[in-house]
């Protein structure tokens, strides 16, 4: 890529003036990109789902474009704003900041959020739901490289969730919106308008999303065709389904639609409009536009990995996939073209009683006690811990400080007393993580996922299976093990190879490819590198 690169400027250097040189440059550019992200997808979903997923859908990427069969993740806490951060500044947490959803500020003892705003409002609702940007985010993602070398290109976020569109869109997007959770409008903040476009106000007011909400969930195809046996809500044969009908449900409930596969189509017929009334790709300057499927996650996490609904959602997301891709092709043609699918991270499996497989679930309630009441009775009354979150126990600086005690050997007290606990696997130190240097191995994973700022004071590991304890939630991620870290990473359209790369890619690696593949800088904390293999040869 880089020769053909450096050999069409040469070429038109000869033959014509500069401007004629700059125009070559942009015919290899893709005008849109489509930064696709399956919420808690699996790399194994696409083995085992293969044979009921239709031509057109996830095939079509497979057969036609370059498959990356082994995407890892290589940090320890694999939770949704961590990967969505990676993805888009191409680095990991250690560099990023994004250590979970929410973190702990050391001097307050304040929680944060991550892209709350409390100066942010919504734009879109009379709700308190449009109260984020990325005015948080400490690291530039590939749309704001884009935004910066080319005036002209656009970059929109799409997803259900706020901070799966406001983390991928970065600092620079023209626009993040997501759904409102309590009256179904898609809002913004001001952040990035002050008032919703047209086309977003006419989808709203032609209250859309009760139309997808109304559905009723039913197999999509013959029972003996699943791999899967459990359901729970789903129709199956003569089991009661579940029923989104506001005439009979209150009029503002939404969860249930964000965790069905509804949900999945209401965002990418969101994103279509978004393409067709911004006019992306349709110029010479490119174009970024962010889907995610954050329905898939909510599906996970509530069915299970083991599930008919999960398997189910897979088959109708195939569709979705399928439309979304028949749509790119007329709208905007396979050499204008590059779409890349990929998911933030993996799952567990459910803890079955019956099972012979190690696993366990780990109650961080009882864990947060214990570890309260053991820093008392060893350092005498007081409010020794902050919080325990996200597998980090943030200790009371202040407190610690205050009375005299040296926070490193409480750390290391803290960290010795949990490693006893039923379930856990590692606990390591703050002040070992940031002094340290792990080279492999889940250490070095660990030390992936911190960030001195915003980490714990100690980060604990589980033992493979075993999941934290989380109230109507069967499967969660979280961890530096393969359910977790081994992600699908798919490209497609003009300038991308037919081929399979077996080789490990990290997905620190897909920001400075589409970068590359722009023909712009990596972002600036990008720590990896380009995959040569998925461009045409």
């Amino acid at each position: 890529m880089l020769r053909k690169f450096f050999l069409s400027l040469l070429v038109a250097a000869v033959a014509a003036p500069a401007v004629r040189a700059a125009s070559a440059i942009s015919r290899l550019r893709p005008r849109l990109v489509v930064n696709i992200v399956v919420s808690q997808m699996r790399y194994d979903y696409l083995l085992r789902f293969a044979d009921n997923f239709g031509e057109k859908g996830f095939h079509a990427l497979v057969r036609e474009g370059a498959l990356c069969t082994h995407a890892m993740y290589d940090y320890a806490l694999t939770r949704t704003g961590s990967g969505l951060a990676t993805i888009a500044t191409g680095t990991n947490p250690a560099m990023h900041g994004v250590v979970g959803e929410r973190w702990f500020n050391y001097t307050t003892g304040e929680e944060i959020e991550l892209a709350a705003d409390k100066k942010a409002f919504t734009v879109g609702s009379d709700e308190y739901d449009g109260q984020y940007s990325p005015r948080g985010l400490i690291a530039a993602g590939v749309g704001d490289q884009l935004k910066a070398m080319v005036m002209d290109s656009k970059v929109i976020s799409v997803a259900l969730d706020p901070i799966s569109s406001v983390v991928l869109g970065g600092h620079s997007a023209d626009a993040a919106y997501w759904l409102n959770g309590k009256n179904g409008k898609w809002v913004t903040s001001n952040y990035y308008v002050s008032a919703l476009p047209q086309w977003v106000d006419k989808f709203n007011s032609d209250e859309s999303v009760v139309g997808y909400s109304s559905q009723q969930w039913e197999i999509s195809k013959p029972i003996g065709a699943y791999h899967s046996k459990e359901y729970t809500d789903i129709a199956v044969d003569s089991a009661k389904g579940i029923s989104f009908d506001f005439l009979t449900r209150k009029k503002y409930d939404y969860e249930r639609l964000c965790a069905s596969p509804a949900g999945n189509t209401l965002v990418k017929d969101f994103a279509v409009q978004a393409i067709i009334y911004e006019g992306l790709g349709n110029d010479d300057a490119p174009d970024i536009l962010n889907i995610v499927f954050d329905a898939s996650r909510h599906i996970g996490e509530k069915y299970g990995t083991a599930s008919i609904e999960l398997e189910d959602s897979y088959y109708r997301l195939d569709e979705d996939i399928a439309a979304l891709l028949g749509f790119l092709d007329t709208q905007v043609g396979r050499d204008r073209l590059l779409v890349v699918l990929s998911s933030d991270h993996g799952a567990s499996d459910p803890i079955r009683a019956n099972s012979r497989v190690p696993a366990g679930v780990f109650d961080n309630g009882q864990f947060t006690a214990i570890i309260s009441g053991f820093l008392g009775a060893q350092l005498g009354q007081g409010d020794w811990l902050l919080k325990f979150e996200n597998k980090q126990i943030y200790l009371n600086r202040g407190e610690i400080y205050q009375k005299g005690h040296k926070l490193s050997e409480i750390q290391n007290l803290v960290a010795n007393f949990a490693i006893q606990f039923s379930g856990v696997s590692q606990a390591v130190t703050a002040t070992a993580l940031q002094n340290g240097h792990f080279t492999d191995g889940v250490m070095a994973s660990m030390q992936n996922s911190y960030f001195p700022r915003n980490s714990g004071d100690v980060m604990i590991n589980l033992m493979p299976g075993w999941i934290e304890l989380t109230e109507g939630r069967l499967s969660d991620s979280g961890s530096p093990y393969n359910y977790d870290t081994h992600v699908p990473l798919i490209w497609y359209g003009g300038v991308v190879g037919n081929t399979d790369v077996e080789r490990e890619v990290n997905m620190t690696d897909v920001a400075p490819t589409m970068a590359d593949i722009l023909g712009i800088a990596p972002p600036p904390a990008a720590t990896g590198t380009p995959i040569p293999e998925v461009l045409v040869k």
